[in-house]
């Protein structure tokens, strides 16, 4: 048998798609020529999604070293399988290139999504039943820290933090009152978008009066935080901070986690080991290092590149008469998607265009059926040596696909990535 079963729980899009795509005569050959297709079609578009990013060559060529599927379990020195000397090298450097990139006393590498980083540190320091204050979509909110995600798969009640629409962040004096009442084991920060610092100082207060820990999750930040464009949350007094590798690090997928807290580093490692990751991606370890090497070397300059081109990019669009978001500290910002539909809408009629973004939530009136902002970020185009002077030219493309047809766009815009074939702030 080689159709699959029915799922009628599914949206009718996805069934469609699902349906329309058989299982080929020859599926190896189609997986090779799918691969392919994908890369080319990044590689000939703008790349506007801020969760995604393109690797160092060498951490890439390291994915595919044969080295991923030989089991890596326990501690180095320590390990079950024999013939693991090599991979402890590998790891031991992750470990001290992490520490050394986010200016943490302890990391745990030994995570496989951004996801996975949450629920671990869920995991570490509550236990079901316990009390979550999270933020809320409406400002960039991950679904991971709310109830269809890891922390409610994991039992925890989740309470969603007062907002500070102005700010796109969470309202500290309302969110004290919060705390002071439903008492939370954890108080999470950091979101899907992130446009100005978090009040982590004031966070951390509240946190030590009701006796919680702060949480900052950095999936989205962990590159402008490496770089020192963003304030450093463990330097702010978050006890933990959670992060994706793979969006604005630029690394393979994965996660990790870093603190300066040695009872939480404990709780993390035995929560990873023999908990919920036993054997890890040796492979995947050594690209993690070659790109926090990276980081080490340019990341001052890589940060402050993608910062620089968000923050033209948005005025640029502002100039174009388009709807964007308040203002941005980050290598992110947002449109008002309303206007257009709606955010998924808006994402897929750029993408006919040659850009690709995504919907996101924000503090605004929503709409039916989708959500109502559009994020773009710059962590790609940056590595691409897309520039500040550039942005104007980027944007009318974009203006112009939103106001005619994308199709008719689409030749312009390849044109114009043409132009952007470098990769920087590589070794």
């Amino acid at each position: 048998m080689t159709d699959l079963a029915p799922r009628p729980w599914l949206p009718d899009a996805a069934r469609a798609r699902i349906e329309a795509l058989p299982l080929p005569a020859d599926p190896v050959a189609e997986v090779e020529a799918a691969a392919a297709d994908l890369r080319a079609a990044h590689d000939t578009a703008f790349n506007l999604n801020p969760a995604t990013n393109v690797m160092n060559p060498r951490a890439e060529a390291l994915l595919a070293s044969g080295i991923g599927s030989r089991p890596s379990l326990g501690y180095p020195g320590e390990k079950y399988e024999m013939g693991l000397a090599h991979a402890e090298r590998i790891e031991t450097i992750a470990a001290r290139l992490a520490c050394a990139v986010f200016r943490a006393r302890f990391a745990e590498f030994r995570v496989p999504s951004g996801a996975m980083a949450n629920l671990m540190a869920f995991m570490a320091l509550a236990r079901p039943g316990d009390t979550v204050i999270a933020p809320p979509a409406s400002i960039g909110g991950h679904v991971t820290h709310h109830q269809a995600g890891c922390a409610g798969l994991y039992g925890l009640t989740i309470h969603p933090a007062p907002v500070d629409a102005a700010r796109y962040s969470v309202d500290v004096d309302a969110l004290r009152s919060l705390a002071r009442k439903v008492k939370p084991r954890l108080i999470t920060i950091g979101a899907s978008l992130n446009l100005h610092p978090h009040p982590v100082p004031a966070l951390r207060e509240i946190a030590d009066e009701v006796g919680a820990h702060l949480m900052f999750d950095a999936a989205h930040l962990c590159g402008p935080i490496a770089g020192g464009t963003w304030p450093d949350p463990l330097a702010e007094g978050a006890h933990l901070m959670t992060m994706s590798t793979y969006k604005s690090l630029g690394g393979p997928a994965g996660g990790l986690i870093v603190t300066n807290e040695p009872d939480i580093a404990q709780a993390l490692e035995a929560t990873a080991f023999p908990g919920l990751t036993a054997n890890f991606d040796v492979a995947r370890t050594a690209a993690l290092a070659v790109t926090l090497q990276d980081w080490c070397i340019h990341g001052a300059a890589y940060a402050r590149a993608m910062v620089d081109l968000a923050a033209a990019l948005a005025e640029a669009l502002r100039v174009q008469d388009l709807p964007v978001h308040g203002t941005t500290d980050s290598h992110q910002f947002a449109l008002d998607a309303r206007p257009f539909g709606g955010g998924q809408t808006t994402a897929k009629r750029l993408e006919q265009a040659g850009f690709l973004t995504c919907g996101i939530g924000l503090p605004l009136p929503e709409i039916d059926g989708d959500l109502n902002g559009l994020r773009l970020g710059t962590p790609e185009l940056a590595r691409r040596r897309v520039r500040a002077a550039d942005a104007p030219a980027i944007a009318a493309l974009i203006a112009r696909a939103l106001r005619e047809d994308p199709l008719l766009v689409a030749p312009e815009a390849r044109a114009l990535r043409a132009r952007f074939q470098d990769l920087l702030y590589c070794n």
